[in-house]
């Protein structure tokens, strides 16, 4: 019997139902799958014939596998039948002490639970969606009387209406760019807006109508900003048709420059509805998810249409068992891909998926709209398909060749260094700090497909230690990650402890980290220093191993240049986190630390002082002067900035 797909409420919620924990103590004189399948007999005595999602827990409670079923006795008893599971639910059986359940109302709220605790929770015997990235949207912005359009990402916006997804930010970036051309909408924030006294440059190059500098009246402002809006919103073939007809009308009147606003107008509407890779005349709101499938490995290609217009496309890769099939793992990530962003209208596949009908009733439920599946035979909506599954095997043939390079250059690596085995988890470290300040620790992680960039991680230096004291900040770096690591995986089974860790710098930053393992207790995993050679040139590095002679690898040898990236990377990480704190603490103000005032008594403030140093120097009457502040707010910060006077 195979996994599921997956499923959640979209709430976040347990789903209208119950949960019940159903337990069983486990015999150590048993076999693990006779323990399993015992385990699930006692849950089956309690277990309702109801809808519902159900949780597989090991002994030590972690969720083994999240499945979901219509009646949820029938499905479950199944895996008591051990003989006629495949090895790998066998194993998951044999490793089951403890079930959960939750039931729901209907099979549909059941497969959108699953989704949603399959994302969550990330079970092992799940196939599983591996997608960190939000993807971006266009806002236009309703907090203000004249909107504003935008860049946005994460949750969508209160105050605003969001189109897309775009699939990158290339994409949501050319399509804002011509619409500042046809519509002239502002971009710049409020506070820009409020305190221009002249047109900006965006102006001058026709980008914006400078509503800043009442350049143009509200009401015809409000026009462009609704003819925006129903062109993102799928009108656009009327839009354009009716601005064919203002031009030719335009022209008629002898008014050219007006006909020449129409036309530049046209043109970049016409831009943004050009050939992007591949479109389709009809479809206006439409996902096409393709599926390729090759050396135990699966790339899904999804492209967006939105507005008639393709909005890019995006490649996943995600994690199942090689003998998975493709209508289960297509199932699967229909249900996980949007568990928690909107489905379009319609949704175009290359293959037939488990469930059709029940995943298409459990979107309309999470979307409150009607949601079609279609797996196109001909016409131009197969071609739309095909396309995608040409890009699917396209980049699915790039990521098995860069994997084979990667493996190869880690098996290479570990025959350099002497290593017992191929590692399949490196850790690089590196500190960054700008003259002591703002000092953080940043960790990168490497493995057989390259960078597992969900895996890096990034450390504000707490301890009080001198400026700059780069082997105390190394110190405090390793002993955090470390100790962390051996309370939650003591016994190193969920693949986050490294094979080996490659510390950048010379014999006293590997001694540091050398200290800090031995205090810990650990002593199998692999240190390496990463010094840089003679006059600090890229490829004279010198590479440390404790108790070995130091080694010098060949200029041109590739496992070199692999240790640079590792190397680079990890500086780049670093840099990168501490640029941002510096950047946060450059932004920060005197008035933060002023007990009652927010953000928008800051601004008050601000606006009416100056400055923080105008606040800072204020008279009490002063500060009693500004909008929002009471005589005993006004006492409270003049105290805080006189409490030495």
């Amino acid at each position: 019997m195979k996994p599921d797909a997956p499923s959640e409420n979209p709430n976040g919620e347990d789903a209208p139902g119950r949960e019940i924990g159903l337990s069983l103590e486990g015999d150590e004189n048993r076999g693990g799958a006779a323990r399993g399948v015992e385990a699930i007999k006692y849950a089956l005595k309690t277990m309702p014939g109801a809808p519902g999602v159900y949780r597989m827990l090991d002994d030590k409670d972690r969720v083994l596998y999240v499945g979901k079923a219509k009646n949820l006795k029938k499905r479950v008893v199944a895996y008591t039948r051990i003989m006629q599971l495949p090895i790998r639910i066998a194993r998951m059986v044999a490793q089951t002490v403890r079930m959960e359940i939750i039931t729901t109302h209907t099979e549909a709220e059941a497969l959108l639970l699953e989704s949603n605790l399959i994302k969550k929770l990330k079970p092992r015997y799940n196939i599983l969606l591996r997608d960190d990235k939000s993807f971006p949207y266009i806002l236009i912005t309703e907090d203000h009387d004249y909107p504003r359009i935008v860049k946005h990402r994460g949750a969508r916006a209160k105050d605003g209406s969001c189109f897309g997804p775009f699939a990158s930010a290339w994409a949501v970036n050319n399509t804002i760019n011509h619409l500042q051309r046809a519509f002239l909408l502002r971009s710049c924030t409020d506070a820009v807006f409020s305190n221009r006294s002249r047109p900006c440059l965006l102006y001058q190059i026709k980008r914006c109508a400078a509503p800043c500098v009442d350049r143009i009246s509200k009401p015809e402002y409000d026009g462009l900003v609704d003819i925006c809006r129903d062109f993102l919103t799928g009108r656009s073939q009327k839009i354009l048709k009716q601005l064919e007809a203002d031009m030719m009308a335009a022209s008629e009147r002898m008014e050219f420059e007006q006909a020449a606003m129409y036309r530049d107008r046209i043109r970049a509407l016409s831009q943004i509805r050009s050939h992007q890779d591949i479109n389709l005349e009809g479809v206006e709101e439409a996902d096409v998810i393709a599926l390729h499938q090759e050396g135990g490995q699966s790339c899904v290609q999804v492209f967006f249409f939105r507005s008639g217009s393709n909005y890019g496309n995006r490649s996943y890769f995600p994690r199942h068992e090689q003998s998975a099939e493709i209508p289960e793992i297509l199932s699967a990530f229909v249900g996980q891909f949007y568990a928690d962003k909107p489905a379009p209208k319609q949704i175009f596949l290359s293959h037939e998926i488990e469930g059709q009908e029940l995943v298409e009733n459990a979107l309309g439920i999470n979307n409150n709209r009607k949601i079609e599946l279609l797996v196109p035979k001909r016409g131009g909506k197969r071609k739309l398909v095909e396309h995608a599954l040409t890009n699917a095997k396209d980049a699915l043939g790039r990521r098995l060749a860069e994997s084979a390079t990667q493996r190869k250059l880690l098996e290479d690596l570990a025959d350099k260094l002497d290593l017992e085995s191929t590692p399949e988890r490196i850790e690089v470290y590196d500190n960054s700090h700008t003259q002591g300040t703002n000092m953080v620790g940043g960790m990168i992680v490497a493995g057989p497909e390259g960078f597992m960039k969900n895996a890096y991680r990034k450390f504000n230096i707490k301890s009080d230690i001198a400026p700059g004291d780069d082997f105390a900040m190394m110190r405090e770096v390793l002993t955090r990650r470390f100790a962390r690591a051996q309370k939650e995986d003591p016994d190193r089974e969920n693949g986050t402890w490294p094979d080996l860790c490659l510390i950048d710098g010379g014999l006293g930053q590997l001694g540091v980290a050398r200290e800090v393992l031995e205090d810990l207790g650990i002593e199998d995993v692999m240190l390496v220093g990463v010094a840089k050679g003679v006059d600090r040139n890229a490829g004279k590095e010198v590479l440390h191993i404790p108790g070995k002679a130091p080694v010098r690898l060949d200029m041109k040898d590739p496992v070199l240049y692999f240790i640079q990236r590792l190397r680079d990377e990890a500086h780049r990480w670093a840099i990168g986190t501490h640029r941002a704190k510096r950047a946060k603490q450059i932004g920060k103000s005197v008035l933060d630390s002023v007990p009652g005032v927010g953000g928008a008594r800051k601004k008050a403030l601000l606006h009416h002082f100056g400055s923080a140093r105008g606040v800072a120097d204020a008279g009490l009457s002063d500060l009693e002067a500004v909008e929002g502040i009471s005589a005993a707010l006004a006492r409270k910060i003049y105290d805080h900035f006189h409490e030495n006077d």
